[in-house]
């Protein structure tokens, strides 16, 4: 069986945006996860780009990606990546994602390469 896999926002950005590593990420996201808070930078970058964030939402439905709300398990268990990681450049909504796959058992998406030297017991794969 195939180890559950956790989107990161800059992997999600890419397909969006058709940047880098685009096709590699869309192939792998049926099924996957996302945290409300990863998605929420997402849409917030979106906006910020001049693009309406309402195309993404029917993206989401259509890869059959999974939002996960961010609860007070998942919100200590990021605080906790977050301290430990903070002299590696992570920001907060970075250890949501890390959090999120711990909590799962998955493998994290990401297209950041600095994500594919961390070392927190969680398997990253860097589309890019």
């Amino acid at each position: 069986m195939a180890r559950p896999l956790v989107v990161d926002a800059s992997a999600l950005l890419a397909v969006v945006l058709e940047e880098p590593g685009a096709a590699a990420a869309e192939r792998r996201l049926p099924g996957s996860a996302v945290s409300a808070v990863n998605l929420a930078e997402v849409v917030s970058r979106l906006i910020q780009h001049g693009l309406e964030p309402a195309p993404l939402e029917l993206a989401i439905r259509r890869l059959d990606v999974e939002v996960v709300s961010a609860d007070a398990a998942l919100a200590f268990r990021a605080a906790r990546l977050h301290a430990a990681t903070r002299s590696q450049g992570l920001a907060l909504a970075d250890c949501f994602c890390l959090a999120l796959a711990e909590t799962l058992g998955a493998e994290v998406l990401t297209a950041d390469r600095a994500w594919g030297r961390l070392k927190v017991g969680v398997p990253v794969t860097v589309i890019r």
